[in-house]
């Protein structure tokens, strides 16, 4: 196992679900000593979400009452980061909020995941992926010209939260140690998905992107960028988008000198061009298309199910996935000096409680004491 590009900072995740503990992962994958703080009502069980949890220590406290607050106060004056996606005002009301928290600790980096955003008039309105996206323009910009698609919970949730919430824990952290004062960091669900759309927008400002779905080069509206099922009802994705890469596709399918394929980017000709096309990919199979397309540079793959994606051999030879009889986790990335980290099973809840609490200078009969009154778990 590699040493962690963040050993030694420790990272406090309240429990929840979705982007928070996904930024913990995060930098739980990347050596960081991440606790999570949860209900001291699900002591014993497992996780909820193994791999989201992996690497982390569990503690289960009760943030309702006065001592339980005291320990995570007490966690935050020796921790570095503090992860919570809790709703506006939640643990203001509880008196663990960054106010208190960085009172303790001037340095501490106090990340808050949300949909909205902490102001705004949506900031206490519940919502979800699906709805963040609609509000950022990402969810109209996603799918056939009929109707936008649902793209999972990616986007938002992994992307735009989650990420976006380590990203900027780890720049938090460098000007903390520069500076030696801390950060309150506002992570917005959809000022992150805006963010994503970054190089869409600026082709918008140059009127080389229309505001519709399935007009531009990268949405479907170009054949030589598409999806294509094939005899068997599975699919390849095609990404032919450059010149000598659209040449390399027509060789592979005898298509040089075709007059429907003489100018790329004629735009008038692309119904007929992906019609010729969609007949072409159901004479074969999926793997069958793979299999004799993949040396010839024109930017075809197969589309893989998440089955199948962990055995693909590309996959297997970096050691992206690891998979068992019962799982298939994605590994840590990026790779490291040419190494992936390792990852470590989660906790069970509150599995971790004493050995924290003996971290913050709690003796053995205190914290004996602490389980009975059911102030931890």
């Amino acid at each position: 196992m590699i040493d962690g590009l963040l050993a030694g900072v420790r990272v406090i995740e309240l429990g929840g679900i979705g982007p928070a503990p996904y930024a913990g992962m995060l930098l739980a994958d990347m050596g960081a000593e991440v606790i999570r703080v949860d209900s001291v009502a699900a002591s014993g069980s497992r996780p909820r979400f193994p791999i989201l949890e992996r690497g982390k220590r569990s503690i289960a406290v009760d943030l309702k009452s006065d001592e339980g607050r005291e320990i995570l106060l007490q966690l935050a004056q020796k921790s570095d980061v503090i992860l919570e996606g809790f709703r506006p005002g939640v643990l203001e009301r509880l008196g663990l909020g960054p106010a208190e928290c960085m009172d303790r600790n001037p340095k501490l980096v106090f990340s808050r995941v949300t949909g909205w955003g902490q102001s705004g008039p949506l900031a206490q309105t519940p919502g979800h992926d699906i709805n963040y996206l609609a509000l950022s323009g990402v969810l109209h910009a996603i799918g056939g010209a009929d109707r936008p698609t649902i793209p999972l919970n990616v986007i938002a949730d992994f992307g735009a939260g989650g990420t976006m919430a380590a990203f900027s824990a780890v720049a938090a952290l460098f000007k903390a140690q520069r500076s030696g004062t801390g950060s309150v960091l506002d992570v917005s669900m959809v000022d992150g998905s805006a963010l994503l759309l970054s190089m869409t927008y600026g082709f918008l400002a140059r009127g080389v992107w229309k505001d519709e779905r399935q007009a531009n080069l990268l949405d479907g509206a170009a054949p030589f960028y598409d999806i294509y099922q094939c005899l068997d009802g599975k699919h390849v994705a095609v990404g032919a988008l450059e010149p000598e890469f659209f040449v390399a596709l027509l060789a592979a399918l005898d298509l040089q000198g075709d007059p429907d394929f003489v100018q790329q980017h004629d735009v008038s000709r692309w119904p007929q061009m992906r019609k010729r096309l969609a007949s072409i990919f159901l004479t074969r199979t999926r793997d069958d298309w793979a299999r004799d397309l993949e040396a010839s540079n024109a930017c075809v793959t197969p589309v893989l199910s998440l089955m199948e994606a962990p055995m693909h051999e590309h996959n297997r030879a970096r050691g992206t996935y690891e998979t068992s009889e019962h799982s298939i986790e994605p590994q840590p990335a990026p790779l490291i000096d040419g190494h992936r980290a390792v990852s470590v099973p989660a906790s069970n809840t509150g599995a971790d409680t004493a050995s924290v609490l003996a971290s913050l200078g709690i003796d053995d009969e205190a914290v004996t004491d602490l389980l009975k009154r059911g102030v931890v778990g």
